[in-house]
């Protein structure tokens, strides 16, 4: 059921560097025509930097890895898209209905694919009150199964990372600074927790891949890639608006997954747009430095 662009199925047979990217963000994660945007950047910074983008999605009962123009546009556009984590895949494929990939998804397209890189915004994680509702998302099971590298900046400030981060020790995931000490949260370049290891360059987290993925150690590495400095938001501030978007949240009753969209839209409007900014700014710096690790990892 897999259905490859080309230009994928070519660098792919030919064993070269190839980026994961998921389609939440252009469906659920951003406005229009701010996600169709960012989603032709995004493939323009990895293809500048010697890769091959695979933006990933269900459509017309196959898993798609790689992405036209014009999917990339539908998927922009259209108010009818399903979040598709992996609990949706079956659904999805076999009522060929249009899901946009999860980093859940994503994470088990890509090792459905043999792609080893992957670049997000943030990965998700144990909700605050996990330890009573269980709201723990799908992205760290799945992280912990497949033998991908996702590079993200850190988890959504609006999780409980330090639970989070126990959570993903539990499963034998290895969190990556890259040129960080820190763990990052997302609009800040760091929190109160530190990474497991620091490293500085691409081929120091290339070698790190090689060595899990071919002993055959299970699952995937998540490298934490700070926002750049200069799109880093004020700690204080991100955090006072969360705090609102949280208990505007509890009031609406709003959960699932319909909570993680709902919060970072109250957040962009606290913060006037702010947060938008920050989004785009560390999506992009993501998609460089993941091409750049896939440039040096070349399976």
């Amino acid at each position: 059921m897999l259905e490859f662009k080309k230009e994928v199925l070519d660098a792919l047979n030919n064993n070269q560097p190839v980026v994961a990217l998921e389609s939440t963000i252009i469906s659920h994660g951003l406005p229009y025509p701010e996600n169709l945007a960012l989603a032709r950047e995004v493939e323009t910074i990895i293809e500048n930097a010697g890769a091959t983008p695979a933006t990933i999605a269900i459509m017309d009962g196959k898993i798609k890895i790689g992405l036209t123009d014009d999917e990339l546009k539908f998927l922009a556009e259209s108010d009818d898209v399903i979040k598709a984590s992996k609990r949706d895949f079956a659904y999805l494929l076999a009522s060929r209905k249009t899901g946009a990939t999860t980093v859940a998804g994503t994470l088990l397209a890509s090792a459905m694919a043999g792609i080893n890189v992957f670049a997000t915004g943030g990965l998700g994680g144990v909700h605050r009150g996990g330890e009573d509702t269980l709201d723990i998302s799908r992205d760290l099971e799945e992280l912990a199964l497949q033998p991908v590298a996702v590079v993200s900046a850190g988890v959504k400030s609006i999780l409980d990372i330090g639970r989070t981060l126990e959570y993903l020790e539990t499963k034998g995931v290895e969190v990556i600074g890259y040129q960080s000490t820190f763990f990052p949260a997302f609009y800040t370049r760091q929190s109160p927790y530190k990474v497991d290891y620091r490293l500085e360059t691409p081929g120091d987290v290339a070698a790190l891949l090689h060595a899990k993925f071919d002993s055959g150690l299970e699952g995937g590495v998540l490298v934490a890639n700070p926002i750049p400095e200069n799109f880093a938001m004020d700690e204080a501030t991100i955090q006072k608006a969360i705090d609102q978007a949280l208990k505007e949240a509890l009031k609406k009753g709003i959960t699932g997954k319909a909570i993680t969209p709902y919060l970072l839209d109250a957040i962009k409007t606290i913060t006037n747009g702010k947060s938008l900014e920050a989004n785009l700014a560390l999506m992009k710096h993501n998609a460089l430095v993941a091409a750049q690790i896939a440039v040096a990892y070349r399976p």
